[in-house]
C-alpha cells in the first residue's frame, strides 16, 4: 500500500480540493433517491396516481408514464438539492480556503497524498454556538482510494489539531445516506447527539435530515 502523506493545504490544490467535494458529494445522488423512494409519502403518492390513472383511462400505458415522469422529476429535484448545496459551500468556503481556514485561529484545511496525487480533503474551524469545540468540515475522500485508512487519518489529524489547542472536542454534521461516513465517526469514537431537518422544502418533504457528531477529547481517539 502507498504511503498516505497530509499535509497542509497549497493554493495549487485548488482545483483538485473542489473536484474531490463535487463527486464526492454528487456520488450521494443515487442513494438520496432511493431514501425518498422508501418513504410513505412518496410512495402513497406515486400509487394512488398509477392507480388513479389506470382506473381512468383503462390503460397500462399512461399511469406507467406518468409515474416515470414523476420518478424523473423527483431525481431532478433531489440533484437540484444537491448542486444548490455544492454551489454554497463553494462561495462560504471552498472558493476561499486560504481566507477562511488558513489565516483564521484554530482553523484549519489539510490534504492527503498518495504518489502525490491528492486524494482527500478534510478541514475544521470553530464551531459555533457549541463552546470550545472544532467543527469538521469538508471530509472526502476520492472513490478509488477509499477503505485505505485515509479518512481515519483525515479524521485523528483534526482531533489532534484541537487537543493541542486545548479544545474541549470535535463536532461535525453528517446526512442520513451517508452511511459509511457515520460507521467511520463512530468507530473514531464519535457519539451522535442531535438529529434535525435540512431547511429546504424538497427535504422537509422527504424527510432528509442531518445528524450531528461529537468527539468528548478526553475519550481514547481510535
Amino acid at each position: 500500500m502507498a504511503e498516505i502523506k497530509i499535509r497542509r493545504y497549497h493554493e495549487d490544490d485548488d482545483e483538485d480540493v473542489k473536484d474531490i467535494f463535487t463527486l464526492g458529494m454528487s456520488e450521494h445522488i443515487p442513494s438520496s433517491c432511493m431514501h425518498v423512494l422508501k418513504q410513505p409519502l412518496a410512495q402513497m403518492f406515486l400509487g394512488c396516481v398509477f392507480l388513479a390513472l389506470l382506473t381512468s383511462s383503462m390503460s397500462i400505458i399512461l399511469p406507467v408514464l406518468a409515474v416515470t415522469l414523476l420518478l424523473a422529476a423527483g431525481r431532478q429535484a433531489v440533484s437540484y438539492m444537491f448542486t444548490k448545496y455544492i454551489t454554497l459551500s463553494l462561495d462560504q468556503d471552498l472558493n476561499h480556503i486560504r481566507q477562511t481556514y488558513l489565516e483564521q485561529p484554530n482553523a484549519c484545511f489539510w490534504v492527503a497524498e498518495v504518489q502525490e496525487r491528492v486524494v482527500g480533503t478534510v478541514a475544521c474551524l470553530p464551531a459555533e454556538n457549541a463552546g470550545n469545540y472544532l467543527e469538521l468540515k469538508r471530509m472526502s475522500v476520492r472513490k478509488s482510494h477509499r477503505g485505505q485508512g485515509i479518512a481515519k487519518a483525515l479524521c485523528r489529524i483534526v482531533a489532534e489539531f484541537a487537543r493541542e489547542r486545548g479544545c474541549g472536542g470535535v463536532l461535525l454534521h453528517t446526512s442520513v445516506v451517508q452511511t459509511d461516513a457515520q460507521k467511520l465517526y463512530e468507530k473514531m469514537g464519535y457519539k451522535k447527539v442531535r438529529e434535525f431537518e435540512v431547511p429546504e422544502f424538497i427535504a422537509k418533504m422527504t424527510n432528509f435530515t442531518l445528524f450531528e457528531y461529537r468527539l468528548d477529547l478526553k475519550r481514547r481517539i481510535f
